[in-house]
């Protein structure tokens, strides 16, 4: 596996050695556990491996830093095929390299179900970190990447309106590289950050907009160089969607002393997310825009910026930092969970 350009000893030694230029290592690991965070009936070695990494590298980018190498740990059955551990490698290396990273060791240990911890590594290029604590009240919220889509995909699958791609021998369709045209939100299902089984009914032939939707949810693509990006615009917070808007906007919230207000005419709410809400059953009650707010793992990067800032077209402003505490939506409470809770 490619070890990354910073790395001056990789796979061999009893450790690795990557280099930080700027004198300050970013270090995020995550962990992905089968049966709580994938299925293997759904996604392919490659999926988890794509998905296992990009967890991590874009809590490295959410810090304004730049991605220089994985650690990953592999805990799996003995039964577990040696091909399926080899694309599973594929998988954490093709997105490591998208990131601008690579491989740079780890370990592997026999369980009863296949789990990853995945260990990012990061340098700042000499910038200070972006916190969680900076956000100060006039500062503008913005996001850069998807909203929705992984929870759209997900719910797609749990009603077998769709069949996973792994089940079909297919892949993935791709993931759009950017976010769609802002629109009016409809009526969609509701969607829950854990794997669950499809419903046993037959699936119809998916189209591209609804395959799309799947493809994010098994195949996150987060924009990484948005990070350092907005470190260089001066981002006062930032942090990554990896729970939902509203619960990790919350964060920000809490640890600047600030409210946050989301505007929803500003939420990238994508057409397949209105496609999707017409295909599932009509007696499941939730909104596209409840998927925009609350839906999780699509690792969008959401930061705020002083007023004076000019945002590159990738980043679209959708609300404020105001005097206060918490999150409101269009200066109202949101009732009910603001995104995935892991211990429920």
């Amino acid at each position: 596996m490619p070890a990354g350009p910073l790395t001056s000893v990789g796979i061999g030694d009893d450790a690795a050695v990557v280099g930080a230029p700027s004198g300050n290592v970013v270090a995020a690991v995550d962990m992905l556990i089968e049966g709580r965070h994938f299925l293997r009936d759904w996604s392919s070695a490659y999926d988890i491996g794509v998905k296992a990494a990009a967890r991590s590298l874009s809590d490295i980018a959410a810090m304004g830093a730049v991605n220089t190498a994985l650690l990953v740990a592999l805990a799996a059955p003995g039964t577990l095929p040696a091909s399926w551990a080899a694309e599973l490698a594929d998988g954490l290396a093709a997105e490591a390299t998208r990131a601008g990273a690579g491989i740079a060791g780890g370990d592997t240990a026999r369980a009863d179900y296949v789990t990853l911890a995945v260990t990012a590594l990061g340098d700042l290029a000499g910038r200070l970190p972006v916190l969680r604590s900076g956000a100060r009240p006039g500062d503008v919220v913005a996001v850069a990447g998807l909203l929705g889509h992984s929870a759209a995909g997900l719910a797609l699958l749990m009603s077998g309106v769709l069949t996973p791609p792994a089940a079909t021998g297919g892949a993935p369709a791709s993931v759009p590289p950017t976010v769609s045209p802002v629109i009016p939100p409809a009526s969609v299902p509701p969607a829950d950050a854990a794997a669950a089984p499809p419903a046993q009914a037959p699936a119809p032939a998916p189209d591209d907009a609804l395959a799309g939707l799947v493809a994010a949810h098994l195949r996150p693509a987060p924009i990484y160089e948005a990070g350092p990006e907005a470190a260089l615009l001066g981002a006062t917070a930032m942090i990554d969607i990896s729970d939902g808007l509203i619960a990790d906007l919350g964060h920000i919230a809490t640890a600047s002393g600030v409210q946050v207000n989301i505007s929803t005419p500003g939420l990238p709410i994508a057409p397949a997310l209105l496609k999707a809400a017409k295909a599932l059953p009509s007696t499941s009650g939730t909104t596209a825009l409840e998927w925009v707010l609350t839906g999780g793992e699509d690792h969008a990067l959401v930061a705020a910026f002083p007023p004076s800032v000019t945002l590159p077209p990738r980043w679209h402003p959708i609300g404020e930092v105001r005097e206060g505490t918490g999150v409101t939506v269009d200066n109202a409470t949101h009732a009910g969970p603001g995104g995935w809770q892991h211990f429920r």
